[in-house]
């Protein structure tokens, strides 16, 4: 299965969270699974790509032309596809996916995750998308979504279109959950 994971491209935080997605990497391609994801070598992003390469996986990165800078690139990437535009990034990222892991990170990585997750709620895909919420990183944005349904600014249904992981052995296992689906006419748009 294509893995896109997305995540921080910072190295100022704290190495628990690499850690972690340096394990989920190595996990990942010791079951015989493919990255996809932003190329970088940094971050939560070369976090993924190191673990991945000492699992032994296949790694395919995907970046803008603009960001074709030395030591932004991860070096060890079996595949890299260069875009003229992040937008094309993304859409090749998504298009070469099977499923989808959101690791902690700033605006750009809740921008991917939340597009995937609109897309899905509007019936464009039905690929999983998992939240690895390593030492509860996203608690507080899994509060809002919550508080969102409550308010009525979204159904209840949607909250069934993501799972959320706390482990690299729970993201593996919610790979190949059956996804969950939302009929258009159900969605609420307002």
């Amino acid at each position: 299965m294509n893995v896109c994971v997305y995540g921080a491209s910072s190295n100022e935080i704290d190495k628990a969270y690499i850690t972690a997605t340096e394990e989920l990497g190595e996990k990942l391609a010791r079951e015989g699974h493919r990255l996809v994801y932003g190329g970088g070598g940094a971050g939560l992003m070369g976090a993924a790509a190191r673990g991945m390469t000492r699992g032994g996986g296949y790694i395919v990165g995907v970046v803008p032309h603009f960001l074709r800078v030395d030591g932004i690139l991860y070096e060890h990437c079996d595949e890299m596809v260069y875009t003229d535009t992040m937008r094309q990034r993304k859409q090749v990222m998504d298009e070469r996916a099977d499923a989808f892991i959101v690791t902690p990170g700033g605006i750009g990585t809740y921008e991917e995750f939340f597009e995937m997750y609109t897309l899905k709620q509007l019936g464009q895909h039905s690929k999983p998308i998992i939240i690895y919420n390593i030492g509860g990183y996203y608690d507080r944005l899994l509060e809002m979504l919550h508080f969102t349904v409550e308010r009525g600014f979204m159904r209840q249904k949607s909250m069934t279109l993501f799972t959320v992981a706390t482990t690299p052995e729970e993201a593996l296992g919610q790979l190949t959950a059956p996804a969950e689906t939302v009929d258009i006419k159900e969605t609420k748009f307002v």
